[in-house]
């Protein structure tokens, strides 16, 4: 019965704290305070411990504070990108970071010292407490080299609060809030922008225009921000005796540059199949000269079936079921314990995301859901980073984070389940063009937009050192990065400079682009192994996601009996685009 489910609107973060007044918040920036001084006062006395007492006693103080802090800065996080007009929000998550920044240098000197203990390696694996860090521990010694000496760790640590951090929090903010004139009235970004969706030509393009023009307004206090970001990356970069900030993201996302080659190497060859597929839907549209910015989500077919929230969770619980049922009773639990906060609304942050909770051994999610078939989708693929999470629950406290790259393997695996049964299942041709041509958006997002993100960004770091970039600079880098990389599949006078403005990924960690790639392809050459193997996969696939924070992107692989450097594993996941677009080509000249 549909009444059954009665769907929150607003994510439920009581069960973290009941607010900002909530005594429990006050006592745990209490403890938090404690166990900055605690950690303090124990590596002042780290020179005269023996090895196991100085390397079991750093492993167990760092526990209880990430565990405190993970709490305090989470749920000030949530609230804030709930409502970015909240000045408690940011205040506290200020005061948290303070405190935080406090421990960069003792954390700093405690891992020097654990990387040159001689037989480090022997004490871990003999110690039971300190085994399940191995992992850990081996990426010490080679880390250890771009550490800061000193009071460096802390400084920088301290100078990014009112630095990136900052600069991320201004970008946030002006996207959130920005007015956006449209039809007569004042809109936000986030509905704008959910436009490009609607099945009416004209609207799209008002939308597209009204997005551009209310740019504007923010354009040269954003470019500040990224300018200001990037130069503090190429800083740090600078400091720390990295080749490059490229080389930091591939270092900390424990990925070999082997790796990404190949993956970068396989998309060169497969941009063209994403032009076809673009010029046959500008086609289809009306359009001869490749496909207008503005129609690239354009509707086809016949799916505009609107979804409610009680729909979504009618339909993901039942797919999922047919997979796996500790994922579908995951994604249950998600709808019915209110840890999706579902529309979009003045102030509230751009975009989806998923945040884990480990002190709840949950999730939430953010997403700004309008009822499309494409909405169910993105929920999907936020629930599948809360399966992630939920695989890795049983984890040690400092075995809670997995690198970028692996971030989306889960999230786009769940995609991938949710449109192989909806093709499977279209009812007509009109149906499984609408379906098929939705998967499609979708991949050539992650292969043709996120590489012009990656050349973006990697333009933005080769020139910042030289130059400031202003608002101009920076849109006909992005002008130049999309031509590049969606050739003649767009229609070149109808691009979107703005890029740059609205994706918050570049006022993140550096090259947060590549990843997303890596994610939809690792997960498109999953989802074919599932396919080939059926039930027999599913503990296999299980198990990887468990090893994500263990193990190198490489080894993660080696689970399901795959060699990331090889270039053909690449072009196999990329191949089963290519056939898609193929049928897509042929279903739309039909």
């Amino acid at each position: 019965m549909k009444g059954a489910h009665i769907m929150n609107e607003i994510w439920n973060l009581d069960p973290i704290y009941k607010g900002f007044d909530d005594p429990a918040f006050a006592a745990d920036m209490d403890k938090l305070r404690e166990k900055v001084n605690q950690i303090l006062a124990f590596s002042e006395q780290l020179s005269g411990l023996s090895p196991i007492e100085g390397l079991t006693g750093g492993i167990a103080l760092q526990e209880d504070f990430a565990q405190v802090v993970g709490k305090l800065a989470g749920d000030a996080s949530l609230r804030q990108a709930a409502n970015t007009r909240d000045p408690e929000a940011g205040s506290r998550m200020g005061q948290v970071m303070q405190l935080y920044s406090g421990v960069a240098a003792p954390f700093a000197a405690w891992k020097d010292w654990a990387s040159k203990l001689p037989d480090l390696q022997q004490i871990v694996v003999n110690d039971e407490n300190l085994r399940a860090y191995s992992f850990m521990f081996q990426n010490l010694a080679d880390s250890s080299k771009y550490l800061l000496p000193g009071m460096g760790e802390e400084i920088m640590a301290k100078m990014g609060l009112s630095g990136g951090d900052a600069w991320s929090e201004l970008q946030q903010y002006l996207t959130s809030t920005v007015p956006v004139s449209y039809n007569g009235g004042t809109t936000n970004l986030s509905s704008i922008r959910n436009l490009a969706y609607d099945a009416d030509p004209t609207v799209r393009k008002a939308a597209y225009e009204a997005e551009l023009q209310c740019y504007e307004r923010i354009k040269d206090s954003v470019a500040y921000a990224l300018n200001s970001i990037k130069l503090e990356t190429i800083s740090d970069c600078q400091l720390r005796g990295y080749a490059s900030p490229l080389e930091r993201t591939l270092k900390q996302s424990d990925m070999k540059q082997e790796t990404l080659d190949a993956m970068l190497g396989a998309m060169d060859e497969y941009l063209p199949k994403f032009w076809q597929y673009l010029k046959a839907k500008g086609k289809a549209l009306g359009h001869e000269n490749g496909l207008p910015w503005y129609d690239m989500f354009a509707p086809m077919g016949s799916s505009s079936t609107k979804f409610t929230a009680e729909d979504a969770r009618s339909y993901l619980v039942g797919l999922f079921s047919e997979f796996d049922a500790d994922l579908a009773n995951m994604v249950a639990e998600a709808f019915d314990n209110a840890w999706i906060d579902f529309y979009p609304r003045d102030g509230k942050a751009g975009g989806a995301f998923c945040a884990g909770v480990e002190c709840l051994g949950e999730s939430r999610i953010l997403t700004n859901f309008d009822g499309m078939f494409g909405d169910v989708v993105t929920l999907a693929h936020e629930l599948g980073h809360a399966f992630h999470n939920l695989c890795i629950k049983s984890h040690r406290p400092l075995n809670q984070d997995y690198s970028m790259p692996l971030a989306e393997t889960a999230s786009t695996f769940n995609e991938c389940v949710v449109m192989a049964s909806a093709i499977s299942k279209a009812a007509d041709k009109n149906e499984k063009i609408a379906l098929i041509e939705s998967q499609l958006q979708d991949a050539t997002q992650i292969i043709c937009d996120i590489y012009s993100r990656f050349r973006f960004e990697k333009m933005v770091l080769d020139n910042r050192s030289q130059m400031f970039m202003n608002a101009d600079t920076l849109c006909q880098f992005m002008l130049d990065a999309q031509k590049q990389s969606y050739g003649d599949g767009l229609d070149h006078n109808a691009l979107h400079p703005y890029m740059w403005v609205c994706k918050s990924h570049y006022y993140g960690p550096t090259f947060y682009n590549f990843p997303y790639a890596f994610g939809g392809l690792f997960a498109r050459g999953l989802y074919a192994q599932y396919e080939q193997e059926g039930a027999a996969f599913v503990p296999k696939y299980k198990k990887l996601l468990y090893t994500t924070p263990i193990a190198t992107a490489e080894d993660v692989a080696k689970v399901a009996d795959i060699d990331l450097t090889d270039k053909n594993f690449w072009r196999a996941a990329l191949q089963t685009i290519a056939d898609q677009i193929d049928l897509f080509c042929q279903l739309v000249e039909e």
